[in-house]
């Protein structure tokens, strides 16, 4: 599926741009890495296992989000797809616009999120609302739903849009701020993920970083974690993590890296614990980015987490939806 013509423009200005955010610079040669020595990784790093892969059924799949009870959405093309935690297709619900990120609510009204704004729709597929735009810049990467407030990341504009249920702005996150000490956030490329932790803290990715930072919902930064490097327990790259998700119970996060295709698992001060998947996991995706990165607009691995602790892995290269177990509990599988 062909981008639109205002989405592959954002697009061009984001893969141009160097950590300060502005154009045609391109990344300078501090950015540029050799992963050779990295794709292998020691097999006593890997604690989880593959159990189950599905198909997405998309040419172009972009977002993954798993609901309270366990059901599986993807959104990609022009719509959103749910399937039971078995990976049978249940439902599907048609946009007018491509996809670029999902969230559900525990009554199960999605929340899609097209380029410039969001739409919300009920359990069964029927169109409920239609948000304001935000403009031509607006890239809408990521969503997160924590009670009466929606959290969407837009790496356009490079910040978090805070909204009320009815749709309405009601704050703005994560942009620079001298006053309270608030550095702008480095996005060199379209990947900005939040999520709300049961702290009461929103996580968001800083990716040009390569951290991750909390901050209040009225936009005060508490901590970030997170360092550069080629090391297992580092982020590398020009832009890492691409995205990530919260583990239940507060037992941390699983973060995914691009470039270097790797699927991490982070306890919840941000100390690395275990790995989930490599690139050898993942052999057809690294081959493709490898020759062809730059033709793909949106090639990082996305990744959920549900209920039960299993890593579910969108890979968009393949449109494969991966699920993994860690090692400790996969006899509970």
């Amino acid at each position: 599926m062909l981008l639109s013509a205002a989405v592959a423009t954002v697009l061009a200005a984001l893969l141009t741009m160097d950590v300060t955010g502005k154009k045609g610079s391109g990344l300078g040669k501090q950015f540029q890495y050799d992963i050779k020595a990295q794709g292998q990784i020691d097999p006593a790093l890997i604690g989880y296992e593959q159990v189950h892969v599905f198909e997405s059924g998309f040419e172009r799949p972009m977002s993954l989000a798993v609901g309270q009870d366990g059901r599986v959405y993807v959104a990609g093309d022009r719509a959103v797809r749910r399937f039971d935690n078995k990976g049978q297709l249940t439902q599907e619900v048609t946009l007018t616009a491509e996809a670029w990120c999902v969230a559900v609510d525990d009554a199960g009204l999605l929340y899609v999120a097209l380029q410039d704004h969001v739409e919300v729709f009920s359990g069964s597929g029927e169109q409920k609302a239609t948000w304001a735009g935000l403009g031509d810049k607006a890239v809408l990467t990521s969503i997160t739903l924590a009670g009466d407030d929606v959290f969407v990341a837009d790496a356009g504009q490079r910040l978090i849009w805070r909204y009320n249920l009815s749709g309405e702005v009601i704050g703005r996150i994560a942009e620079k701020d001298i006053e309270r000490n608030i550095n702008a956030l480095v996005v060199p490329s379209p990947y900005l993920d939040v999520a709300m932790g049961a702290d009461g803290l929103l996580r968001v990715t800083d990716p040009g970083r390569r951290q991750i930072k909390a901050f209040t919902r009225k936009g005060d930064m508490e901590f970030a974690w997170g360092t550069y490097g080629n090391a297992i327990e580092a982020f590398c790259g020009c832009c890492n993590p691409a995205n990530f998700a919260l583990l239940p119970d507060e037992q941390g996060f699983v973060t995914c890296e691009k470039g270097l295709t790797r699927v991490k698992i982070y306890d919840i001060e941000g100390r690395f614990v275990t790995v989930v998947a490599g690139p050898e996991q993942f052999a057809e995706h690294a081959r493709a980015v490898s020759i062809s990165a730059t033709q793909i607009e949106r090639w990082a691995l996305d990744v959920a987490a549900d209920a039960a602790g299993r890593v579910l892995v969108l890979d968009p290269v393949t449109a494969k939806v991966h699920v993994f177990v860690s090692l400790q509990n996969k006899n509970n599988h």
